[in-house]
């Protein structure tokens, strides 16, 4: 019980505080950071300051004997001039990203402006069913034998 708030101390003061400090010292433009838990969102408004954030992030976990996780742990471009950049440049559609369970889009709203789409994880709603087709056939199998049948 004590071990996810130890946690979350430790991760305020490792990384919540050293954040806060890179913001004010080193961000040239906007940025918003999301924890919950151990989980992290960050987002820039230039990717100058993007790329010189994760490699101070990575070295300040090291510091602290933690790590990234490599396939969760990536840079993309993302929100409302992701799709116009990206279509200029002719790389397709922006990417998404899961994070706390939902996958986030660049969407376009009916007007044509930007509009952050959300959608529950697919793959977790599949296990979610999964485990209740199985519960629900493990208590129709063993149902009790002092049951009426009326």
């Amino acid at each position: 019980m004590i071990s996810p708030l130890l946690a979350n101390v430790y991760l305020h003061l490792v990384f919540d505080l050293w954040a806060e400090r890179w913001r004010r010292r080193d961000a040239t433009g906007d940025m918003i950071i999301v924890r919950f838990a151990d989980d992290i969102g960050v987002g820039f408004e230039h990717e100058d300051d993007a790329r010189p954030f994760l490699d101070a992030m990575r070295t300040r976990l090291q510091e602290f004997a933690l790590s990234l996780h490599p396939e969760k742990t990536r840079l993309i471009e993302f929100g409302r001039r992701a799709a116009t950049n990206r279509q200029r440049r002719g790389i397709g559609k922006p990417e998404t990203f899961n994070f706390l369970g939902f996958s986030f889009i660049c969407g376009t709203s009916r007007r044509g402006g930007f509009l952050l789409k959300r959608k529950s994880r697919h793959d977790r709603i599949q296990a979610k069913l999964s485990e209740i087709k199985d519960e629900m056939r493990r208590r129709r199998i063993s149902r009790s034998p002092t049951r009426g049948n009326g």
